[in-house]
């Protein structure tokens, strides 16, 4: 067939652009299938009560079989010890500017019903708008189902991160709606309705779906079975409630443990030197009103009770551990785990009974130190890093990880230097916490908190080399150290207690 050099070259330049198009949709399809999947757990109230982290009593062994192929971080710390504001800096990689954004409710009132710009809401929006399919199961941001409404309304449809999530997903059981759920009882009751004449622990012979948790992780198991057939990368947030109050758990986490041998605190009484304004009267706790004590800073409770108490949160951890195994399972058995990126996180830590306290909502060790566990694909062995890190570094790593170069001005570093092997002698171990009128400084050795009171002393200095459950403020003992350590403190202010004068407690 005779055709003219004109159309011969049209035929020729047609088939070339054909060529170039596939080639290029195959590398493009290539480049996305080849970044990481993200799976993040989030762990409400969860403090480093864990076998990796010192706790030999604890029984994670899902989580300990994690930490043989992942990085541990045991200095990790939150910028805010309670939970709207920690996962308000963890998204957002940033530290605290104004008094909303150390409030529970900084997500719903600096996010929430907001208008997209240019700047990502979150970390997770950064994502997906470089290509990734989110989905969010339970408690990411701080209401438990991803939307903004009251403990007793009924539930809405205002999403607290509006364009951070491509799928939310929650199942709210016979609770109904997720704050009942997040408060609920094995019964299909919650705190609310019983108007607090409850325990703050329950034991109840149910299976794993009887209370929340085991919902949610029966949601993404079945979510990564979905995932496993899409093209895109995804970012898979679930979000578990236990240990939060009330620490509830099907009995056969309880049965795991015997009470007596339940090692109680080595802080029973309030840090020498210290004002008890930097603590408080545990009145989270409190609200369980059929709770055979109340607690209080003027007297620790009965041994006995503290036992109970521990137990309760032991059981909860170790329902949370199955769950969490069921959820990497699935990422095994589907094929991902391979080109998956696995954080766990907690929000922060809690006072089982040190200083007399029974909850968050200080900035001691106790309260802000929280569980940190990385695992990369390709990992083999597991590390464990004791360099000071932030909550506001995850969201620069996960970047990093993940190819993504479009960033916000954000306050964190990434870390991810150290999930390599090697020391990285060049990191700057320092992270900031801020609450009750104080900004504290965690360094390899020392805390640093200066609080803007009335009530003396305002400083605080704690040397975790020969004092590492704070127990002694030593800081009128070692005033050159303080003013030493002020210079790194004053790094970290933010302005956000200028012109403060009354404390609170969330």
């Amino acid at each position: 067939m005779n055709t003219s050099p004109q159309r011969a070259a049209l035929v020729f330049g047609v088939a070339l652009l054909a060529a170039i198009l596939t080639a290029s949709a195959q590398t493009t399809t290539k480049s996305a299938g080849s970044r990481p999947n993200v799976l993040f757990i989030c762990i409400d109230d969860l403090r480093p009560d864990l076998k990796v982290y010192g706790n030999t009593q604890v029984q994670a062994p899902n989580l300990e079989r994690l930490t043989k192929h992942a990085t541990v971080f045991r200095r990790q710390y939150v910028t805010q010890p309670t939970c709207g504001a920690s996962r308000y800096s963890l998204l957002t990689g940033r530290r605290p500017r104004n008094l909303t954004e150390i409030k529970n409710e900084a997500i719903e009132q600096c996010i929430a019903g907001k208008t997209r710009t240019d700047l990502p809401e979150t970390f997770i929006d950064n994502l997906r708008r470089n290509g990734y399919y989110t989905v969010g199961i339970g408690k990411i941001s701080h209401s438990p189902d991803g939307y903004v409404y009251g403990y007793t309304d009924p539930k809405s449809d205002k999403a607290e991160l509006p364009n951070s999530w491509d799928e939310i997903l929650f199942d709210a059981g016979k609770w109904g709606t997720g704050w009942n759920a997040f408060f609920g009882y094995a019964d299909g009751s919650n705190r609310q309705t019983k108007k607090g004449q409850v325990k703050p622990y329950e034991a109840a012979e149910v299976a794993d779906q009887g209370y929340p948790d085991g919902l949610t992780a029966d949601l993404a198991v079945k979510k990564l079975k979905e995932l496993a057939a899409k093209k895109e990368p995804f970012f898979l947030g679930v979000g578990f409630f236990k240990p939060h109050l009330p620490f509830n758990a099907p009995k056969k986490y309880w049965d795991l443990y015997d009470e007596s041998k339940i090692t109680l605190t080595p802080s029973p009484n309030i840090p020498q030197n210290t004002n008890a304004a930097s603590l408080h009267a545990s009145r989270e706790f409190n609200q369980y009103l059929s709770g055979e004590e109340q607690a209080s800073l003027e007297k620790p409770v009965s041994p006995a009770y503290a036992q109970k108490l521990r137990h309760a949160y032991y059981a909860a951890i170790s329902y949370t551990d199955a769950q969490i195994g069921k959820v990497l399972d699935q990422l095994n058995q589907s094929g991902l785990a391979k080109n998956t990126i696995v954080v766990i996180w907690s929000d922060h830590g809690w006072h089982l009974g040190d200083y007399r306290v029974w909850g968050k909502h200080t900035i001691f060790e106790q309260a802000v130190n929280s569980v940190l566990i990385v695992k990369t694909p390709g990992s083999k062995r597991g590390a464990v890093r004791d360099q000071i890190v932030s909550s506001i570094d995850i969201y620069p790593t996960l970047m990093a990880l993940c190819g993504v170069k479009t960033l916000p001005a954000l306050d964190g570093k990434s870390f991810a230097p150290l999930l390599q092997k090697g020391s990285q002698k060049d990191w700057d171990n320092v992270a900031y916490s801020y609450y009750n009128k104080g900004i504290s400084v965690r360094n390899r050795r020392y805390r640093l908190t200066k609080y803007f009171r009335n009530q003396q002393p305002t400083v605080e200095l704690y040397d975790h080399l020969t004092d590492p459950h704070e127990n002694h403020n030593v800081a009128a003992d070692h005033p050159e150290i303080v003013e030493e350590l002020t210079k790194i403190w004053e790094k970290g202010n933010t302005g956000l207690f200028n012109g403060v004068q009354e404390s609170f407690e969330q």
